[in-house]
């Protein structure tokens, strides 16, 4: 079993920048077993993939999502970080972090997503962005 937990969300004003984390634990975590992907859901809208990391930290985003979205893994090799730069009001929703034990990209982290087969979310964190 594997949890993961979101932290860092907040108001930032359009133009700002916010860091989210996301911690994983579990008696089988290991960052070498498990791919962390974010993923956003804004209001009204459908849960949509952002970005996500691998075990050898290789990481991929979805097309939408590149050049304002950085994912990274922490000195701590259990966290993983989403920065939002220059943020602009669209990017307003929650943000969840999940666990997948057999993706690689978020692509596949989408897909199982929607097949209902990612293995572990978190309870998201809120970011809201004023224009």
């Amino acid at each position: 079993q594997v949890q993961v937990v979101e932290s860092g969300g907040g108001s930032v004003q359009a133009g700002g920048s916010l860091r989210l984390a996301c911690v994983a634990s579990g008696p089988t975590y290991s960052h070498s077993n498990w791919c962390i992907g974010w993923f956003r859901q804004a209001p009204g809208k459908e849960r949509e993939g952002v970005a996500a990391i691998e075990t050898d930290d290789t990481t991929s985003y979805a097309d939408s999502m590149k050049g304002r979205f950085t994912i990274s893994r922490g000195n701590a090799q259990n966290t993983v970080y989403l920065q939002i730069n220059n943020a602009q009001p669209e990017d307003t929703g929650m943000y969840y972090c999940a666990a997948d034990r057999f993706a690689r990209t978020i692509a596949t982290m989408s897909r199982h997503l929607r097949e209902n087969a990612l293995d572990a979310w978190g309870q998201g964190t809120l970011v809201t962005v004023s224009s």
